[in-house]
């Protein structure tokens, strides 16, 4: 039977001498580990303040989309009731054109009755267009007055109706683009607060700690911005009491009625506070930024329109400085947010999707962020 020699493993003893292979193998081991950890790719997450301002960012494209999304959905009711309207009046308009064509078909079957032939009112009942029949003008000498105004009126009505028919189909038309636009914005709208949630989910409990500490810091640089403001104005105000005369400090009409709505608007407001943010609701029990506004000031007798960038022109732009309570205060560039000012640099919002109405500095996001201020009564 043939022997089977046993190859020796590198590093065993021979003739009780260690041999240094396994030593060499563990420190090329230990090199090739130290390697690869200092080739090891850097981590690519964001970090906590590129999370935060594109959370940030994204809110913010949410509240624009969901302008626009306001915008079709007013737009689509406003539609829907005139299309319903001219088809109410299609509709009227068609039934008086069946009576028109039965009192004519009568007049054609009485002559037809009496021997009369192939009468005038046939000839234009059965004619392809009215225009047809008016071309033999020789039949329209046979036909008695109470014939004539039939088929007048015949040919008023047939022609308003088809005229509103049009109107109907063309409105109709525009409905359904509008209802795409709306469905667009709202997809929109959901997208972008989806991709929100999903950033903030991937978040440790650390860095949602670190991160509400961000906000906080933010919050206090925003109420001493809101502060120093409440200084300028007070200072201003106070000048301007001393550099005019008693006579002709009393209020003047238009400021007294304004301060008197615009006191109705912020007692509205105060009382929403705490309310959910909702995109797209206009209250009594959610509200977005310009549902908000417009909610408050309809309460003092006064209607805003519904989207922001509508707002924003719906009266009369004033400084910063010269804000006063019951002002609008809009944000950003494409002012997709607006809150009512209240007073020493403060101001009632509904801020963003997950948030409650609240009152916040209107330096909330900083100062880059104020767009403009609007008196709106």
């Amino acid at each position: 039977m043939a022997s089977h020699r046993k190859s020796r493993p590198v590093g065993t003893r021979v003739a009780g001498i260690r041999t240094p292979a396994l030593a060499t193998a563990a420190l090329t081991s230990v090199a090739l580990l130290s390697q690869s950890a200092n080739a090891a790719p850097a981590d690519d997450r964001p970090s906590l303040e590129e999370v935060e301002k594109k959370v940030d960012d994204l809110y913010r494209q949410a509240e624009s989309a969901t302008d626009t999304y306001n915008a079709a959905k007013e737009k689509t009711a406003t539609q829907r009731k005139q299309v319903d309207t001219l088809l109410d009046d299609v509709a009227q308009r068609t039934e008086k054109l069946n009576e028109a064509r039965e009192e004519l078909g009568s007049f054609a079957a009485a002559q037809y009755r009496t021997g009369a032939g192939a009468s005038g009112t046939a000839t234009f009942l059965l004619a392809d267009t009215p225009q047809d029949y008016f071309d033999q003008t020789q039949l329209m000498g046979r036909l008695t007055n109470r014939q004539k105004g039939a088929v007048d009126d015949y040919v008023s009505e047939q022609s308003a109706t088809m005229k509103k028919r049009q109107e109907a189909s063309q409105s109709l038309q525009t409905l359904t683009e509008t209802q795409s636009d709306l469905r667009t914005a709202k997809a929109t709208v959901q997208k972008k607060l989806a991709d929100a949630r999903e950033m903030l989910s991937e978040l440790t409990a650390q860095e949602k700690a670190r991160l509400a500490a961000i906000e906080r810091q933010k919050q206090e640089e925003a109420a001493r911005k809101a502060a120093e403001l409440a200084q300028q104005q007070a200072a201003a105000e106070k000048a301007a009491q001393e550099a005019t005369a008693p006579q002709e400090s009393t209020p003047t009409a238009t400021d007294s009625s304004y301060a008197t709505k615009a006191a109705k608007a912020l007692a509205f407001v105060r009382a929403q506070i705490g309310k959910p943010y909702v995109w797209g609701a206009t209250g009594p029990d959610s509200y977005d930024c310009s549902g908000l506004t417009q909610a408050a000031w309809k309460a003092a007798g006064v209607d805003l329109p519904r989207v922001t960038y509508d707002q924003v022109n719906a009266g009369t732009t004033v400084s910063l400085a010269d804000a006063q309570p019951g002002d609008l205060v809009f944000f950003y560039d494409d002012i997709s947010h607006v809150g009512l000012y209240i007073g020493n640099g403060m101001m009632i919002h509904a801020p963003k999707p997950g948030a409650y109405v609240r009152e916040e500095s209107i330096y909330y996001d900083g100062e880059s962020a104020i767009h403009s201020v609007v008196r709106p009564a």
